[in-house]
């Protein structure tokens, strides 16, 4: 049949699965609302291949088909830029923002505009490379990296691999250019460079490197292995479009199936410009991609036009840098620490070296098996991780230290704990060497550090350094000790006071209210986080039930299954971990769920998602209101999402909500519904 014309009703179907293909795309990759699973897109594409493989004639060059499979090309060739991609100045202050924001009006002024009013787009600076895709007629025709912003490096093949980048658009000009960054996500680079390790490959040192190596590969076919995203951002060269402001710009990127940062935004003020770079800045390690700065633009063409170009740069935009996220420096030792469960954590003792705008001398090795994995060694030159508030990290060795002659031996666990002294072991299975000793004052100093903190029991004025001097000046053992401390003892440690002290003594107090679920993941049982202690106390209600549950009750519970029942069964078994349990109990904790059963109470099947900054809860307070009520707490926004509850700061959360027509509640809106339970 390959000879065959093809009948008029095979060219209808190819051209109808290319545009439902191309609309399953957008909806994933753009709008991330998608209609269909994995397994029904992909019998869409077979059906594809399968037309365009009988009938050649019928593959068109933005074919979904055609992204995966192209033949590999024999040198990356120079093409210049039908516009130059010019460079941005930096500013690392609001000093320095506010300066430039001066030099603009300074140079308005000289124009004849005495008082310009500026609005700003600040958009987040991807990490990445920055790209020039041509679309003819709607249809893209070529790719090109940056370069030296004149000329840069044809990498159409590669650019069809990447899936969130449209092949044709509609409602397009003759020409268009369009500009936005290539990048990694951090999932992405983690999974490679776990796929590397595992296959003997060196791996990557950050994930711009990643995608720098991956976009500039020959041959496609790799390129499509390796998972790469993409932002659009801004429009080059353009014949017969028109768009006033940058905020147009993005407008017609979005409505055109380009995936642009939801977490963009409009500003008036240069106060409100700032405060933004500040938020991003200090919540940069919960991105799910690494940025370092953010771009602010003037919004209005006009303004643009008027400002232009200083040297390469253009005077209506700037870059907000954000201090070095990674560096390098000698690793001098391999130490081990005990966690709560006995665990024995490798960290890296290091020369000091500033990173991210903090003096490190330590860093997190993860586990044995990852300290194995990347192969670093007492003496190597190694690179260090440090995004925003995340613990420092050593991701690799420097990439010349694996070549020094006479590096040190690979480091191994210690036979003997750190802490105690007791003969360490190796359970099967398990990551991780462990202390087998329960009473390890190591690990009772973790447990406490894990019962005292946000998120379990929350208690202000405790942290890892005053728990240590707690256990070594009075005594203290474990959790339930901590509510026999008087405040005239505490007002004899160095550094409290009576004020201090009194104060501790309610924070400690205060704790007694927090609700059963928190408790439950307070105590320190392997296998029950946040999630899990919530699930447990709402299905099971109160601790004894829980105690007399067998494996089967438990693992029925949400998010455990078997293997997990097993192991909380078999710790709750225990004579220390029960009488951990009485001591809490007699202490005045609450060891019973509050509230409806799952399925009742008045907000009973409603779905929550909290996002942003509320001005008298805090997002755990919420959180426990909602579920007390028999509502759910989720993390993430959907169409299934009956509520968003937004804050101040909510950010891409709010903006999602707002895309998809999920109602979004206030927190005085929250307390009504909490109230009376009217919808």
């Amino acid at each position: 049949m390959s000879g065959a014309a093809p009948a008029g009703d095979e060219r209808a179907r190819a051209q109808e699965l290319r545009a439902e293909l191309r609309r399953h795309n957008e909806r994933y990759y753009v709008l991330d609302d998608p209609e269909i699973g994995d397994d029904a897109y992909d019998a869409l594409l077979d059906e594809l291949r399968a037309l365009e493989a009988a009938h050649p004639e019928l593959v068109t060059a933005d074919s979904p088909t055609c992204v995966v499979g192209a033949e590999p090309v024999g040198v990356l060739e120079k093409v210049r830029h039908p516009e130059p991609m010019l460079s941005l100045a930096n500013a690392r202050s609001a000093e320095e923002l506010r300066a430039w924001v001066q030099r603009m009006r300074n140079h308005l002024a000289r124009e004849g505009i005495d008082e310009p009013i500026f609005r700003y787009v600040c958009e987040p600076k991807i990490d990445g490379l920055a790209m020039s895709l041509i679309y003819r007629d709607g249809v893209f025709e070529r790719g090109a990296t940056r370069g030296n912003g004149e000329v840069g490096e044809d990498v159409t093949h590669n650019l069809r691999t990447i899936a969130s980048i449209p092949q044709r658009i509609d409602a397009a000009p003759g020409v268009v250019e369009v500009r936005g960054e290539v990048y990694m996500s951090l999932a992405d680079f983690a999974a490679l460079n776990e796929r590397r390790a595992q296959a003997g490959e060196s791996t990557f040192m950050n994930p711009r490197n990643s995608a720098a190596g991956t976009i500039r590969q020959l041959d496609p076919r790799l390129t499509a292995e390796r998972p790469l995203s993409f932002w659009a951002y801004g429009v080059g060269a353009v014949e017969g479009l028109e768009l006033g402001a940058q905020w147009e710009v993005l407008a017609w990127l979005r409505e055109r199936g380009f995936p642009v940062n939801p977490d963009i935004v409009r500003l008036d003020s240069e106060d409100a410009v700032v405060e933004r770079c500040l938020d991003w800045q200090a919540r940069r390690g919960g991105l799910a991609f690494e940025i370092d700065g953010v771009v602010v633009k003037v919004d209005d063409a006009e303004l643009q036009r008027r400002l232009g170009v200083v040297g390469r740069d253009p005077r209506w935009a700037i870059a907000w840098k954000f201090p070095p996220t990674t560096t390098v420096t000698k690793l001098l030792e391999v130490r081990w620490s005990t966690g709560k469960f006995g665990d024995l954590h490798p960290y890296a003792v290091l020369e000091p070296v500033v990173v991210g705008g903090v003096t490190v001398g330590q860093a997190t090795l993860h586990n044995e098996e990852d300290l194995a994995r990347k192969d670093v060694r007492v003496g190597d030159d190694v690179i260090i991780l440090r995004a925003g508030d995340v613990i420092p990290q050593v991701v690799s060795p420097a990439p010349h230290a694996v070549e020094r002659e006479g590096r040190a031996a690979p480091p191994i666990p210690p036979a003997q704990c750190p802490d105690c002294g007791t003969p360490t072991i190796k359970p099967a299975g398990s990551v991780f060497t462990k202390c087998p000793n329960l009473e390890c004052d190591g690990r009772r100093r973790q447990l406490l550090k894990h019962f005292v903190s946000r998120g379990a029991m929350d208690i202000d004025g405790l942290g890892e350094k005053q728990v240590a001097v707690l256990m070594e000046h009075l005594g203290v053992r474990e959790a339930a000790d901590l509510y026999a401390l008087t405040a005239e003892q505490l007002a004899e440690l160095e550094g409290l006071g009576e004020v201090s002290a009194a104060r501790l003594v309610a924070s400690i107090a205060a704790s007694r209210e927090r609700p059963f679920a928190r408790v439950l993941f307070a105590i320190g049982i392997e296998g029950v986080g946040e999630v899990t202690g919530r699930n447990l106390a709402q299905r099971m209600r109160t601790i004894d039930a829980l105690l007399a549950a067998d494996t089967d009750a438990i693992a029925q519970t949400p998010g455990i299954g078997p293997i997990v029942g097993a192991l909380i069964c078999r710790q709750l078994a225990e004579p220390g971990m029960r009488g951990r349990i009485e001591r809490l109990r007699a202490a005045g904790l609450r060891f019973a769920e509050e509230g409806p059963a799952p399925g009742a109470g008045p907000l009973a099947g409603r779905t929550f998602v909290l996002t942003g900054t509320l001005p008298g809860l805090t997002r755990e307070q919420a959180g426990e209101r909602i579920m007390a009520a028999g509502g759910r707490v989720t993390s993430s926004v959907s169409k299934k999402t009956d509520y968003v509850v937004a804050g101040d700061s909510a950010g891409s959360k709010l903006e999602k909500a707002e895309r998809l027509g999920v109602p979004v509640l206030d927190e005085a809106a929250l307390l009504e519904l909490l109230g009376d339970g009217a919808a």
